[in-house]
């Protein structure tokens, strides 16, 4: 009888024991969207719902992609993998007062000391991420993948009925027990803290990726084989912010896309988890898994997965790919997975990574505190410090202002002095596969495959599955019997008035009007990615003879990274987000086979040719030649510019003969006033009250 007692008793723990691991974790995700994000987000879609339940995602839009377009690469995602039931937010146009009044639904596009009342603002920590290839028009794009692959649901971008990410934060953690990934900059999570802390009871973890603590950069370290002329780059710092590793060896790109932000988050007294790059240093994207990867895709996401890793490494800048990219947030992911599922083991223990506890700190200025030069607004020029900082605190000094800050800088030495660096739970290195005859050396590599390729809560379909009846085929009309009227290029930088124009230049007769090619101006009114909304118009047209060729991303004569005129538009409603989606009718429009890819060849400057050079973006000025040598000696063509005149400029600058080609140029832009009360339409310049919102880009 009582060993029956003590069988059952037994029994009763196990039981308990069992009800503990099977709690349900809800989960907040905040991320931007890069490409190991949706891997992040796809190693999650694909847990037991019953304990890991993806409750919503929201879009940190100051970082690696653009708000519009990462919103809709997340509908996409979440439709493919049926799960329109998670809740998306994006953006807001809410403001904080001069005063640190924090106003509701500030959306999160600027860093924390840059948000003023208007979503327009500088890029003193966002111009470290390059614009064009190789940066945010390559990850708003997902290469050119993304429009190819991914299915379309009803869901999207809408002005006026989007949720924004502070509704969504507040309405997901208002509802129970959440546990919040961060993987990209802190900016939204720090405005929710800020104004909502009667729920901060409501968070029970903090997963972060970010940072850097120890670590060491492997990127741009020389091969141990190679020869003596190979110099080392970022090799060995701390940080890998590979744009300015040379003023600021020690930043992080979430970390440093808003450090006042993130120290907030750290300082909140919620429990925390960082997975730094003392961590995904030691995780790689190495040959052996990529090779079992390519050999491993048997459901969409897999495939989708693959596809984005394969492009990546195919324009990756030099060919240490296998040893400099990183499964920096899938990794975060599998680590919290663990986790949670081992929640009766101490200190963190997981599966797929090794722990320890660290007191550590977010370095948001740098030392002497107190001295006031221009750089930091929490204290410049006021009274009482914004947000009520402590004067002559840690967050009084010198703020870096952008990437080649001169205060960063020390004479005669490569490495600048500027930092960006949390008690809290840290991960140091993987944990090695327990199958030493396994080609995949971690842990890790073996549950993302796994889960990835498991048949349960996969993928319903890709856009050719889901469109079956869908044809790639270009429509291009005959004009051999028709008298062409004179040779126009139109010159746009894509706002809603620009489609306007496009449209109905392709409604004018070419006996009057003959369309030869478009130049985009990248530099404008919207980002360059969206360039494929062009296509769709002229796919819809049937004009898919017209050549369309993508200019500059930045101002004539500025840094290529940086946003010295293009910081007046605003990202918010009215700005970006509405013109990078067309205000939501993009996704209204016919697919045409045309898009941007990532596509190149040695040929035009790329380190190596893709699978697919032929479906390479040409340039603006490449269609000029085309146009130019198609048309003249025997015409001669007429410019309408619809946006900055960078692309106007180019043409003139490097075709010496251009002069002689262009009949004539109409200009949509510019203030010339009668009188002078008489302002510009530049209304986030203050400042300057006569200036036109077309050429201050």
């Amino acid at each position: 009888m009582v060993g029956r007692f003590f069988f059952l008793i037994l029994v009763l723990f196990a039981l308990l024991g069992f009800l503990v691991d099977a709690k349900t974790h809800r989960i907040l995700l905040d991320t931007d969207v890069d490409t190991d994000d949706f891997l992040a987000i796809l190693y999650l879609l694909k847990q037991n719902r019953s304990v890991i339940d993806l409750k919503a995602i929201t879009i940190s839009a100051n970082a690696w992609t653009d708000a519009g377009h990462a919103v809709n690469q997340v509908y996409d995602l979440l439709y493919m993998m049926d799960r329109d039931d998670i809740a998306v937010g994006v953006g807001g146009d809410g403001g904080i007062l001069e005063n640190g009044t924090i106003l509701p639904n500030v959306g999160g596009y600027l860093p924390l000391i840059e948000q003023g009342m208007s979503t327009a603002g500088n890029c003193r920590y966002r111009q470290a991420i390059p614009i064009g290839s190789t940066g945010r028009l390559d990850i708003n794009t997902n290469y050119g993948i993304r429009r190819g692959f991914l299915p379309q649901g009803t869901r999207k971008y809408s002005p006026l009925l989007q949720p924004t990410t502070q509704q969504v934060m507040i309405d997901t953690i208002s509802a129970g027990p959440t546990t919040v990934f961060i993987i990209g900059s802190h900016t939204n999570f720090a405005l929710f803290l800020m104004t909502n802390p009667h729920l901060k009871k409501n968070v029970e973890h903090i997963y972060v990726m970010g940072g850097g603590v120890r670590s060491m950069n492997p990127t741009g370290c020389c091969p141990k084989k190679s020869n003596s002329s190979c110099i080392p780059q970022q090799c060995g710092d701390r940080g890998n912010i590979f744009t300015s590793y040379h003023s600021n060896p020690y930043a992080e790109f979430n970390m440093f896309g808003d450090p006042f932000a993130a120290y907030q988050v750290f300082h909140s007294g919620i429990p925390i988890t960082l997975v730094p790059l003392d961590a995904t240093n030691t995780i790689p994207v190495n040959k052996k898994f990529f090779m079992t990867f390519e050999q491993n895709q048997a459901t969409y996401e897999a495939q989708y997965c693959f596809q984005s890793l394969k492009f990546t490494r195919d324009t990756w800048f030099d060919n240490q790919f296998y040893t400099s990219f990183f499964m920096w947030d899938s990794f975060t992911s599998g680590v919290a997975v663990s986790t949670m599922l081992n929640a009766h083991n101490k200190n963190g223990e997981n599966e797929f990574a090794e722990m320890h506890y660290l007191n550590i700190t977010v370095v948001t200025s740098n030392k002497p505190y107190g001295v006031h030069d221009g750089s930091n607004p929490f204290f410049d020029g006021r009274n009482i410090p914004k947000f009520n900082l402590q004067k002559n605190g840690v967050h009084s000094g010198h703020v870096q202002t952008g990437i080649q800050d001169p205060f960063c800088q020390v004479k005669g030495k490569d490495k600048g002095k500027c930092e960006k660096l949390f008690v809290c739970l840290l991960l140091t290195k993987f944990k090695p596969n327990k199958d030493a005859q396994s080609p995949l050396d971690r842990e890790y590599f073996i549950s993302f495959l796994s889960d990835l390729n498991l048949p349960k809560q996969s993928g319903r379909f890709n856009f050719s599955t889901q469109f079956p009846y869908y044809r790639e085929v270009l429509y291009k009309p005959s004009f051999s019997k028709r008298k062409l009227g004179k040779p126009v290029i139109f010159d746009m930088d894509m706002s809603a008035g620009d489609f306007l124009t496009l449209i109905y230049l392709l409604k004018v007769p070419v006996e009057l009007i003959d369309i030869r090619g478009i130049l985009v101006s990248g530099n404008g009114w919207a980002n360059a990615a969206t360039i494929d909304i062009i296509y769709d118009v002229l796919h819809m047209m049937g004009r898919d003879d017209i050549p369309v060729g993508l200019g500059n991303i930045t101002a004539q004569g500025t840094p290529s990274l940086s946003c010295t005129y293009v910081k007046a538009i605003p990202h918010g409603s009215g700005g970006f987000i509405d013109s990078d989606t067309l205000y939501g009718l993009g996704r209204m429009l016919p697919r045409s086979p045309r898009r941007y890819t990532a596509e190149n060849s040695v040929d035009h400057g790329a380190p190596r040719n893709t699978e697919h050079p032929e479906l390479r973006q040409v340039s603006a000025f490449e269609v000029w030649q085309s146009i130019k040598k198609a048309v003249y000696p025997k015409d001669k063509i007429t410019i309408l510019t619809n946006g900055p005149l960078t692309n106007l400029a180019n043409v003139l600058l490097f075709d010496d003969n251009a002069g002689a080609v262009i009949k004539e140029v109409f200009i949509v832009g510019g203030h010339i006033p009668k009188d002078k009360g008489q302002k510009g339409n530049v209304f986030t310049v203050p400042s300057n009250k006569y200036l036109g919102i077309q050429h201050v880009s």
